[in-house]
């Protein structure tokens, strides 16, 4: 609810106004600058969290963006990086969508889909250790992010786990995720749906 705009008066959509609506909306338009700092505080939940790993998954997280970074991706690229694994602590089983989901409004369809099935190419370097296909990418073979995608596996993610790695401090991120959830590219409420 905003500070400087009283709230909408109604207790179902249903008996909403216009003038309910306006208020939500300066609500919002409040609300949504902030965007870039309550992700940041979720990225923050990674810290601690080894998983089994050598690194924490926030150290995977700054760790893959900052070698996207020093290997001049662009910033849509590098914010992909940053938020690839952001849903680790909300969906265990499930953490590529909810990335996805993060950063859909954002970036083209590219980066979009690297994101979302990065989970299923980073299998590539250890499903065989679980009793998994590693070659299960391959049933996107031919696909046009298909290249992409593997490239960032090989060249980043999987490459993540270094604690020995000059890595860069999520504060240090803070500007380009700025930048990234400023300019949204689409909406569900535009497009009418969420493809």
């Amino acid at each position: 609810m905003s500070t400087t705009s009283p709230s909408a008066g109604f207790h179902a959509m249903t008996e909403g106004t216009q003038e309910d609506w306006d208020r939500i909306v300066a609500a919002q338009l409040e609300f949504y600058p902030r965007l870039a700092d309550r992700v940041m505080t979720h990225l923050g939940l990674l810290a601690g969290d080894y998983g089994g790993f050598v690194v924490d998954r926030l150290v995977h997280s700054t760790q893959t963006a900052t070698r996207a970074m020093r290997a001049n991706r662009s910033d849509d690229y590098i914010a992909c990086a940053l938020l690839h694994d952001i849903g680790d602590t909300l969906g265990s089983f499930n953490h590529p969508d909810i990335g996805a989901a993060i950063v859909w409004p954002f970036v083209d369809d590219d980066l979009h889909w690297m994101v979302q099935q990065h989970g299923i190419f980073q299998g590539y370097y250890f499903f065989d250790y679980l009793g998994l296909d590693p070659n299960l990418r391959d049933r996107f073979e031919g696909h046009p992010h298909y290249d992409l995608c593997a490239e960032f596996c090989a060249d980043f993610d999987q490459a993540a786990f270094d604690p020995a790695y000059p890595t860069m401090e999520l504060e240090e991120f803070r500007p380009l995720l700025e930048g990234f959830f400023a300019r949204p590219k689409r909406s569900i409420y535009m497009r009418g749906d969420h493809s």
